[in-house]
């Protein structure tokens, strides 16, 4: 094989690879979604529509699963307190999985003003597939406990899912946790923060990888070119 030729192989390869490396990527899809919820409270029926934003990171064997209000849902009609409302919600998970995943978070850490919209804190869980395929997180019931009290807020647009995964099951996985029906998984009422990873940042971390696999092809094809230049000295030194 000629020179010019190695050298267009070794090109071919790389960028190969780093398409394959993009094909592999695990699918995931988000996207915010307007739930209209009707909520059940202490002194009546209320309703209000919030867009519901679910993202996923993958944590160990499962999924650290995030559920965020844009707006906010239901209002006291007395002021609550810092640390007087606690909430927490339900999941749907759809296609290769089914059942609910409870996601849970920290109580308010401010005062809420009467007859304000309650603004939710982000909710999160831990979801560990039983079934491996693409499943479905759509926004489920929304419940918050406050002053001895329970509101139930419910969606009633028939929402369709806020993301989408495609999962691989968890080998020796047991149905344990806050996850009712097939996968497994437990809430968390911590108020860290978490990363706000979702498909974009998947597919930037892929991309650069597979600019990785370019760069070292490129390199591999370059340093062909300097020895053969360098051999073309000596041979030329030689007569």
């Amino acid at each position: 094989m000629s020179y010019r030729n190695r050298t267009a192989a070794l090109a071919s390869a790389a960028a190969l690879a780093g398409s394959a490396v993009l094909m592999a990527a695990p699918m995931a899809r988000a996207e915010v979604v307007d739930v209209n919820y009707q909520c059940k409270t202490p002194i009546g029926d209320k309703s209000a529509v919030s867009p519901i934003d679910i993202k996923g990171v993958k944590s160990g064997t499962g999924y650290r699963i995030t559920m965020s209000w844009q707006k906010g849902v239901s209002s006291s009609p007395v002021e609550l307190g810092k640390g007087a409302m606690t909430p927490s919600a339900t999941i749907a998970l759809g296609g290769a999985d089914s059942g609910t995943l409870t996601v849970t978070g920290p109580a308010n850490d401010a005062a809420i003003p009467a007859n304000t919209p309650i603004k939710i804190n982000d909710l999160s869980g831990t979801y560990t597939p039983k079934k491996s395929g693409e499943v479905t997180f759509t926004a489920g019931v929304l419940t918050i406990k406050a002053l001895g009290t329970t509101t139930t807020c419910t969606p009633t647009n028939d929402p369709g899912p806020s993301l989408t995964l495609d999962v691989t099951a968890a080998s020796g996985g047991g149905a344990t946790g806050s996850t009712q029906g097939g996968g497994s998984g437990a809430g968390s009422g911590s108020g860290d923060e978490l990363p706000q990873t979702g498909p974009e940042d998947s597919a930037v971390a892929l991309g650069t990888l597979g600019g990785t696999v370019l760069l070292a092809g490129a390199a591999g094809a370059l340093w062909l070119t300097r020895r053969h230049q360098g051999a073309g000295v000596r041979a030329s030194r030689t007569h």
